[in-house]
């Protein structure tokens, strides 16, 4: 895409304020939400938090703080906490702790004992590091003595290389329990992407246990092409399935071109051969096109909304959210919300605040729970006015 040719993909927004997805923004202000429908309550501050979640069935949130903490929060009394037990995090750049999920068929179960999955930037040699996912069991008798026991890394992304950028390391699970799917980002590599050979720039699906998922595309392959699930990804940082248990995922583009691809088995979504953004210096990169063998995003977005996160909501308190994609802008500093139209989809509308947004959680009564980026920064919950 030229300089000239940056303009918003297939719809027009009131201009709003875009950042570096590498900055911070500072100020004390309180949360703007112009005609959002919805009040804004801080629930508390977290330092540089990069996952908040929900554990299945309850009202207690898990938040990973990127420098190497794992906060657990009872959203009931308010009660905060930290839990013990969590790896050691190579902090730095993009890299810490990264997502903390917990498997859906566990919901029915006690806190106590479950299943808990981490993601964090871990050190290689040779100055170099790349995600891991690993899994424990949750000991949680009490929200003020939680730990982590037997704990243990499950998958790497491979390999390890310098730098400390686009490790993505967002952790799914498909809607029947059965695999766990993680996004691996290309690490700013680039090439990398279209290399089946590795796992940079890929989306992996695996078994529980980490062991590549039988019927992958590139099982007979063998080694780590056996656990690729979809490649030519850039820096996936929102993951998740629709309402049709269709995987999708938001990620960022270079200068402009940020995706929301529907994501599906074998498909190459053209990183870094294709992009609707240039590089960082200006130059080309051809734009998607429905003839160049790729995979088509549903919908790009430049000017970009640097995504942090994304979630599709199912609850009854934001009817008009009900099968959305919600995206947590960082650049954007918003939530943006797109309706799925069969494969494709349509930006409806962003609710602007004044600090760039991390993170999002469906509470449990359909509460939407928002983490600020950086340091200090606010946890908040939105209920219908």
């Amino acid at each position: 895409m030229t300089t000239k040719s940056r303009s918003l993909i297939a719809f027009s927004l009131a201009p709003v304020l875009l950042a570096s997805c590498a900055s911070a923004n500072d100020g004390d202000s309180a949360p703007a939400a112009a005609g959002g429908g919805f009040a804004v309550a801080p629930m508390g501050e977290f330092e540089e938090p990069w996952a908040i979640r929900f554990a299945p069935g309850t009202q207690t949130l898990f938040v990973t703080e990127k420098a190497g903490t794992l906060k657990v929060m009872d959203t009931a009394s308010g009660t905060i906490a930290t839990v013990a037990g969590v790896p050691q995090v190579d902090y730095g750049g993009q890299g810490g702790l990264g997502d903390v999920a917990f498997l859906p068929g566990e919901a029915g179960q006690p806190l106590d004992g479950r299943t808990i999955y981490l993601s964090w930037a871990e050190a290689g040699q040779n100055d170099t590091r790349g995600a891991a996912v690993g899994r424990g069991i949750l000991v949680c008798a009490e929200i003020t003595g939680c730990r982590i026991k037997e704990f243990s890394v499950i998958w790497r992304q491979t390999p390890k290389v310098t730098g400390r950028g686009h490790y993505s390391h967002r952790i799914t699970f498909s809607p029947d329990g059965k695999y766990l799917f993680i996004a691996s980002g290309e690490r700013q590599k680039m090439q990398p992407a279209q290399d089946t050979t590795v796992t940079l720039g890929k989306i992996v699906r695996l078994n529980l246990d980490g062991t590549p998922a039988a019927g992958n595309p590139l099982a007979a392959q063998g080694g780590v092409s056996a656990e690729i699930w979809s490649w030519g990804h850039r820096n996936i940082l929102g993951i998740g399935w629709d309402a049709k248990g269709r995987l999708w995922e938001v990620e960022h583009g270079p200068a402009g071109g940020d995706e929301l691809n529907l994501v599906k088995a074998g498909a190459n979504y053209g990183w870094p051969v294709r992009s609707n953004g240039d590089h960082y210096n200006g130059d080309n990169i051809p734009d998607h096109a429905a003839d160049d063998g790729f995979a088509q995003p549903a919908l790009s977005w430049t000017p970009v909304i640097a995504p942090g996160d994304m979630l599709f909501y199912t609850g009854d308190m934001f009817p008009a959210w009900k099968g959305h994609a919600l995206m947590a802008g960082l650049g954007s500093q918003a939530i943006v919300d797109v309706a799925i139209e069969g494969e494709a989809a349509r930006e409806v509308t962003r609710h602007e605040f004044d600090k760039r947004l991390r993170s999002l959680a469906q509470g449990p009564d359909g509460a939407l729970w928002v983490a600020e980026d950086g340091k200090g920064a606010r946890l908040l919950k939105l209920t219908a006015k």
